[in-house]
């Protein structure tokens, strides 16, 4: 035990670094490695080499938690054996030299060996185990505490196989569905998936949902204006199970047969047609636009790599609520969508999608490309209400902004262990309580000669017997049925 002891405070320094950096593969959060790359340029690769950004998947993170797991089998098993034998184990004989326990006293009697019998009958109607001899009873009670004691040491082995269970065989990802969008469960429509080590993709819960709406809700005045109040999306679902209609809200995640879409955030998503120099259309529906502040100023990008005669790509800001701020800059002013605005610039030329490279559909590489300026030679912008139509120079084709909708951000996890984790958190603290607040204690009761009985008691741990237990018997072997106080537990 005091190797595992060791073990797991080492298992709790070995998790601080994982608390306190960034770490890979966290859905929530899939560029906090990559910021801190590029804040700390040469701090980053060294604690690369230790792999303190995946503490949890580190080596010697594994090692630590296996040799854990290996003295924690080691040291229960054999103790919940030796607990299982004394919790079924009778009562033993009483000590040569009785005097020496608790609440010893020797009792004058009419009939020892009627108050014997008087004496067994007693202690069973208070529930204890007793065994009689010829010439002692011999009683114990509260063998339920060493039970908990059993329950409590086996929950610690459980919750670390749950626990490992989740890590081995689980998975997060993230995903964001715009209104209307069909969301698949499958490894290719997610943003970000993390997989445990022995999770298989083609184990994918086999579903599908739709967003049918999503509804935001914040505050219109006030000293709180614009503070969120309540955040709904409805979801059209199908799994194997069937088939229904449910709101997700925040910590009220979806639960497809173990698989939970948590909503973690939303935003908007500008419905965008873009036609080329051509006159047809090379791009046209909703836009993530991610948000950048409390009034959900949002920016994001247009590729439109089959526009012709030249690929165009758009970098805009969305703007819920428009409005001129003291420095002269279009800001947003309230979250709601009260006064939308889209605000563009524009480039043209290669976008790097066929050179085989992973791009972010959030961002655009300016390499090969050329900013789009106007008549005057400064950057072309526009800005756009829904509706409005803008060309752009050089014949390069016109963009239309149709209007606004909105989409959600979930959070995927499936965690196999979690159940286990959970039953096995419950047990260890039932276990704990029964074995700390069940007294376990013993009692004999011997004949000296035919008038004379002796009785003592033993407590097996802090808590005393009561004096009302040591009455009470006393009161049944000298057989006065009016002096019969109740016995504590």
């Amino acid at each position: 035990m005091r190797t595992a002891v060791v073990l797991l405070i080492l298992l709790a320094v070995a998790a601080v670094p994982g608390s306190l950096l960034p770490q890979r593969g966290v859905a929530s959060d899939p560029a906090a490695v990559a910021l801190f790359y590029r804040d700390n340029p040469d701090l980053a690769p060294w604690l690369d080499r230790l792999y303190l950004f995946d503490v949890y998947a580190a080596p010697w993170f594994a090692a630590v938690y296996l040799l854990l797991l290996v003295s924690m089998t080691g040291c229960v098993l054999p103790r919940c054996a030796r607990l299982w034998r004394e919790v079924t184990a009778q009562p033993p004989a009483a000590p040569r030299r009785l005097e020496r326990e608790d609440a010893h006293a020797p009792l004058t009697v009419e009939e020892a060996s009627a108050s014997l019998t008087a004496a067994a009958a007693h202690l069973r109607s208070r529930r204890f185990r007793v065994v009689e001899t010829d010439g002692e009873v011999r009683a114990e009670k509260g063998h339920v505490r060493e039970l908990g004691n059993l329950a409590f040491h086996l929950s610690l082995l459980v919750l670390l196989v749950g626990v490992a269970g989740g890590r081995l065989f689980g998975y997060e990802g993230r995903v964001a569905v715009v209104e209307g969008s069909t969301f698949t469960n499958i490894a290719s429509s997610y943003d970000a998936l993390t997989r445990a080590p022995l999770a298989d993709p083609a184990d994918l819960e086999p579903l599908e949902f739709t967003l049918r709406s999503f509804d935001a809700q914040f505050e219109t005045s006030g000293p709180r204006l614009g503070e969120p109040r309540s955040f709904t999306a409805v979801l059209d679902w199908v799994t194997s199970d069937g088939a229904g209609t449910t709101e997700v809200r925040p910590n009220q995640p979806f639960d497809a047969n173990g698989t939970k879409f948590f909503l973690t955030g939303h935003g908007y998503a500008p419905q965008i047609t873009v036609r080329d120099g051509r006159g047809d259309v090379a791009a046209s529906g909703p836009v993530i636009f991610l948000p950048q502040d409390q009034a959900f100023t949002s920016d994001g990008v247009v590729k439109v790599p089959d526009a012709r005669p030249t690929p165009v790509a758009l970098e805009g800001l969305f703007l819920p609520t428009a409005a001129r701020g003291a420095d002269g800059i279009d800001v947003s002013a309230y979250p709601g969508l009260v006064n939308p605005a889209l605000l563009l610039t524009a480039y043209s030329g290669d976008l790097g999608l066929d050179d085989g490279g992973a791009q972010s559909v959030y961002t655009l590489d300016l390499d090969g490309l050329v900013e789009v300026t106007g008549d005057d030679g400064d950057r072309w912008r526009a800005t756009l209400a829904p509706g409005e139509t803008v060309r752009l120079p050089d014949g390069l084709g016109t963009v239309t902004f149709d209007g606004v909708t909105r989409f959600a951000n979930f959070q995927v996890a499936r965690d196999p262990g979690k159940e286990i984790s959970l039953v096995a958190a419950l047990l260890l603290l039932m276990g704990l309580s029964v074995s700390l607040g069940v007294p376990r204690r013993r009692v004999w009761v011997r004949r000296v000669d035919d008038a004379t009985v002796e009785v003592g008691w033993r407590h097996l741990g802090r808590r005393r017997c009561a004096d009302s237990d040591s009455a009470a018997l006393t009161a049944a072997l000298e057989h006065d049925p009016d002096n019969h106080p109740e016995s504590t537990t």
